[in-house]
Order: C-alpha cells, then structure tokens, then sequence
C-alpha cells in the first residue's frame, strides 16, 4: 500500500521502517524543517526492549545511555534530605531522546521518502481511498494516512476533532534545556522540591560540563503550549522569581539555551484510534503524559503492533486497525492512570 505517516519523531519513523519491511511505500511528513533536536532524556521500560531489537537499533541505543545512578531529593533551599534509585526517573535505559531520533531517521532514511518543512493541511476520504492536501506541496492520494504527529496531531484535529475534544490537562507545565553544570552532578540528578506547585530536574550525564535542567509549575490549562517561546519563558519567570540561590541562574541561562523545549503535562483521550483509512498512533492518539515514563514506550510498542495487525489482514485495513486498538488499550489506560499519579506528585 502507498501510506502517508505525518511526524517524524519516534513513533512514525518507527512505524516507517516496520511499513517498508513488509513491503508498503511509505512518506513521513514532518512540519519541521528538519529533525528536532530538543526534548529530555527518554527511559525504556519491559517490553519495548523487543521492539528495539525488531527495529534492529537496541545495541545503537544501549551505547546513548545516560548512566545516571540516582536522583538526590532536595528540600526548598536546595539541600540534600534523600535520594531516589535511578529507575525512578530513567527506568532500565535512559537515552537522550534526540540520540533515538537520530538513529530511527539514519535507519530508513534511504527507504522511505521523508519531507521536512510541510504539513498536512486537508483530508478527505472514501472507499478507495484518502485524497491529502499539504501546505507546501501538491495534493496526492494515499491508501492510508497514519497521525503520528503529537499531542496536538493535525491528523486528529481534521479527523477526529478539535484539540479541546481530547487533550486532558494535568495541571502541570514546564521546560527544559542545557546549561552548565552548576551542581557538579556526576551521571546523577537532582529534584528540587519547590513551595507552591513548582519543582526543578536537573541531570548531567555525558558531558560532566553539561547538565539538563528542567523547571515544572502548576497550571490551570496547556494554553501555554501554543504561545511563542518568549510568552512561555515570562510566565516560567514570573512563577520562579521568589525562588532564591540557584533559579536566577538557571533563568538566565534558559533565555540564551538553543535547545529550548516546553510542554504541558496532558493526555490525549478519544474514543476510538481509527476513522476510515486513517489511524493514530503514539501521543497523536493515546498520550499518558511524561510524567507517566512510558510515553515512548508507548509509542514504540504501539508502532510494532499496528504493523503487525496491518501485515496479518492483508488488504483489511479495518479489521487490522480494530485488532490493533483492542490490544493496544489495555496498555493505554494503565499507564495513563500512572501518567496522572506522576502529575500530582510533581504539582505537589
């Protein structure tokens, strides 16, 4: 079959590769101009470790890994009350999501046709197929579309709805980005437990200079998702300015990092993950929220059973995305239970 997947972070490149295995012409979209290359670390948990292996990268990725060996728990001044094992925060590997990015994209690159910088803008569909507009190139018409475009998924938005239908806010937003490693961290994090609803990560893994840093206050709503990047940095500095000690630093340097990143702690509900010719997969469809840890798991794993619900009913697109949503659910609700739980911990 000829298939359109829009995004090219993990889940669709994922998929991609599953696609071209068993023998389809696939196009990953993606309206960025190129990869991405912000976001934390990604953790690895149970079953996504065959997923890794059928994708033939689970060596590539094990040689990413953060190695971080704990998580010290700070009190509001900053000092050290307690610490966390690391799998808390980096489950049984933990990557820096970037390194996966990169290595799904160099693994199909030169099988499936990738166009960066575009997005779909119209979907219609029939029995024989789905006719797709774009907002840089000429329509064309696919056997099947896959939204593996995140949270606020322009597939599921022209399809299944507004965002407002299926993004559940968790009462959690934030950022992170790079600095320098003002807490000498050693492969170790650090959380910093603030008063009022706000908490600091930091982490320093590879490079001992470096550390990761990420700040975290309670909101009503995910509106600041869709503001420009300088609104999103007011309101972080309006909610960390009585923060004493180490947060004027860490504003400072969030202003000048070029691997800026914000997100809300949501979740994606629908009713049902398929409509037609077209289907969504990872966060566009089911997202648990990174507070939940399983996020790419999800999307992994999610991508490894609807190709393999695909390959087993032939030309059936029906019954395979009905076989895929039955046995995808489960998972679903379990970590999205465990999403909100890791919300209301931070938004303590």
């Amino acid at each position: 079959m000829k298939i359109l997947i829009s995004g090219a972070s993990v889940a669709g490149p994922a998929l991609a590769r599953f696609l071209h295995r068993d023998g389809h012409r696939v196009t990953v979209v993606e309206r960025a101009p190129s990869l991405r290359r912000s976001g934390w670390a990604i953790d690895f948990r149970g079953t996504v470790f065959e997923v890794l292996e059928e994708l033939g990268i689970l060596a590539e990725v094990r040689a990413h890994a953060t190695g971080i060996t704990g998580t010290d728990l700070l009190d509001a001044d900053g000092d050290r009350v307690g610490e966390w094992p690391p799998e808390v925060f980096s489950g049984e590997l933990e990557v820096p999501k970037r390194e996966l990015t990169r290595i799904l994209h160099e693994h199909t690159a030169d099988a499936v046709r990738y166009v960066f910088g575009d997005s779909i803008n119209r979907i219609e569909q029939d029995e024989d197929g789905v006719r797709v507009g774009f907002e840089r190139a000429e329509p064309d018409t696919y056997d099947l579309v896959v939204g593996a475009d995140g949270i606020y998924s322009v597939v599921r938005r022209l399809v299944f709805g507004p965002h407002a239908d299926a993004v559940r806010h968790l009462g959690l937003s934030g950022a992170g980005f790079s600095t320098a490693n003002h807490l000498h961290l050693d492969h170790r994090g650090a959380l910093w437990q603030i008063p009022g609803g706000r908490a600091s990560y930091l982490y320093s893994a590879a490079d001992p200079d470096r550390m990761s840093a990420s700040l975290f206050f309670a909101t009503d709503s995910p509106a600041l998702d869709l503001l420009s990047r300088a609104e999103q940095e007011q309101a972080i500095r309006e909610r960390m300015a009585d923060v004493g000690r180490l947060m004027p630093r860490l504003l400072e340097d969030m202003a000048a990092a070029d691997d800026f990143y914000f997100f809300s702690a949501a979740q994606v509900r629908v009713d049902r993950w398929s409509a037609g010719r077209v289907v969504l997969l990872g966060d566009a469809g089911y997202c648990a929220s990174p507070t939940s840890g399983l996020g790419t798991s999800q999307a992994l794993i999610g991508a490894s059973t609807l190709a393999r619900h695909l390959a087993a009913s032939g030309t059936d697109h029906t019954k395979a995305f009905e076989g895929y949503e039955r046995e995808m659910r489960p998972y679903v609700t379990e970590n999205q239970e465990l999403g909100v739980e890791g919300a209301q911990r931070m938004a303590a």
